[in-house]
């Protein structure tokens, strides 16, 4: 996580409840009704919008935007400059059942700058590279390449992103050169 030094102290709501053993950074603004488990680690200068569940155990990193009405379970990783979407969720089990003593936390990687639209489901075991764009309402369950734009149920690849969020090709097999530049 960055140095924190020049940010403000953090922001918690009355109505939020960060767990004695979370780590917030400095500058991250937690709203109403959220909830931080005790083992989370959340980055400086994010925003945890209304109604957010970060789980026991998640990693989010610097800069990062979490909308209102998302839970982040535990398994998922979300690095710096992430952007997630309103009532955009999270899964972290292939076979979910209400008891199973045999249960295990399939893991899921955001990278650095992706942004995930509203609604999109992303179920567990999948990496979505860096700066790469999911739709909104997409269902993603097949990893998903740096700067690539995803789209749909099941999400299939629609073109290329820069990292400024813009269509810069709608060629799904090539990816242009230069991306990680601009």
């Amino acid at each position: 996580m960055t140095d924190t030094n020049d940010r403000p102290p953090v922001f918690v709501h009355p109505s939020a409840d960060v767990e004695s053993g979370a780590k917030v950074g400095d500058g991250t603004k937690v709203w109403h009704l959220a909830h931080i488990r005790s083992t989370a680690q959340v980055g400086a200068g994010c925003v945890i919008g209304r109604n957010v569940y970060v789980d026991a155990g998640v990693t989010v990193g610097d800069l990062v935007k979490i909308q209102n009405n998302v839970s982040v379970y535990q398994g998922v990783t979300i690095e710096d400059e992430v952007f997630v979407g309103p009532c955009a969720v999270f899964t972290n089990d292939f076979r979910p059942r209400a008891q199973n003593p045999d249960w295990t936390i399939t893991p899921t990687m955001i990278r650095r700058g992706a942004s995930i639209g509203a609604n999109a489901t992303l179920v567990c075991g999948i990496e979505v590279g860096e700066y790469a764009m999911i739709a909104a309402g997409s269902v993603v369950t097949k990893d998903v390449k740096p700067y690539q734009l995803v789209v749909g149920n099941p999400a299939r690849p629609r073109g290329w992103v820069n990292a400024k969020g813009e269509v810069v090709s709608r060629d799904v097999d090539n990816p242009p050169a230069g991306l990680a530049e601009g």
